[in-house]
């Protein structure tokens, strides 16, 4: 099983598990590997970093990351280099598990946005108005608007915050 970092063409990353690089680059080929967040076919293969068992050599608890830095370059002379390669992997890894991290409590975020709102379809930019000048009671919904009416919304100075179709789907 090959677990590959991959990225479409809106830099969002995600995670693709395939049997192998030729499964990955046939279904690449067949335009079956899409963003699960924007739905995007635009896709290629990041670097990813080997997961490294690294044993005996464990960082300080107690290490502030002054002393770190401070003692980076000393710790490099000590280690191996074939260390030194593992500690950056290592660090490149966990950068990359920020982002999956930030990733998952956007889409949680989202869904919950999503779930708490009511869904007033295509009337969603009459509905807005309404609520904003207090024709209507305020409640929290979605619905469709086109590019034009989200624009005049935000221009007249009415919160929206346009979504991908596909996103709304992807969190429903």
């Amino acid at each position: 099983m090959k677990v590959l970092n991959l990225q479409c063409a809106h830099q969002h990353s995600f995670e693709g598990w395939f049997a192998s690089e030729d499964d990955f680059q046939s279904q690449l080929l067949r335009d079956l590997i899409e963003c699960p967040l924007c739905e995007s076919k635009s896709i290629e293969k990041m670097p990813s970093a080997p997961r490294l068992n690294l044993g005996a050599y464990k960082t300080p608890a107690a290490t502030s990351a002054s002393e770190a830095s401070q003692s980076g370059a000393a710790a490099d002379e000590r280690m191996g280099k074939d260390d030194v390669v593992a500690s950056r992997a290592v660090a490149v890894s966990e950068s990359a598990s920020d982002v999956a991290t930030g990733q998952a409590d956007f889409l949680k975020a989202m869904r919950h946005l999503v779930a708490s709102t009511e869904d007033v379809g295509r009337r969603f930019a009459a509905e807005a108005r309404g609520m904003h000048y207090g024709d209507i009671e305020t409640r929290s919904i979605c619905g469709q608007a086109s590019a034009r009416e989200a624009v005049e919304l935000m221009e007249e100075g009415i919160d929206v915050m346009p979504l991908p179709a596909a996103l709304k789907e992807t969190l429903q």
